[in-house]
């Protein structure tokens, strides 16, 4: 017979493994996402972050911040880094920022507000991270295809999350 003590540990391990895994499932669903462009200047603009923003809503700000983190990386990644590595890890940051913010408003005041700001903070307040490399052209010019991607990849997460919610899956 296990003692209480191991039993704890052995659940513990066991809810480990099951959060990496679902993380891992997601992590490969951005990484197909990141092939899925929307043309843009800089060519980052994906379908790589509704995974991380519907695992924020359905499994944990963390694992979504984690998920959306390295899904941005794989999109920077796959055309290169055309903003460098220094700041494609300070958008990953940006991301997983919004992840939690995403998950926190939907908590407080409802997915409809959530998925509102988010599009916002993603698609106009991220644009101004191209500043300080292109000024307010770049700012300007990256902004509309920004929020397109943004609002299509927080809608596709919205909408998996309501089709999903309250079903043994999430």
């Amino acid at each position: 017979m296990i003692e209480p003590a191991k039993k704890t540990t052995v659940q513990k391990s066991a809810q480990n493994i099951r959060r990496i895994a679902i993380m891992a499932v997601f992590i490969a669903l951005s990484a197909v996402g990141a092939l899925i462009k929307i043309p843009s200047p800089l060519g980052t603009v994906a379908l790589d972050s509704a995974p991380g923003f519907f695992s924020a809503l359905a499994f944990g700000g963390l694992e979504g911040s984690i998920v959306i983190a390295i899904g941005h990386l794989l999109t920077s990644a796959v055309v290169g880094f055309p903003l460098g590595i220094p700041m494609h890890l300070v958008i990953a940051i940006e991301m997983a920022v919004f992840a939690l913010i995403y998950r926190l408003v939907n908590k407080k005041i409802g997915l409809i507000p959530a998925v509102i700001i988010t599009s916002l903070l993603n698609g106009v307040v991220a644009a101004f991270s191209v500043f300080p490399i292109g000024g307010m052209g770049a700012v300007l010019g990256l902004m509309p295809f920004l929020l397109l991607g943004s609002v299509l990849n927080v809608a596709v997460s919205a909408l998996a999350y309501k089709a999903l919610k309250g079903s043994r899956l999430i």
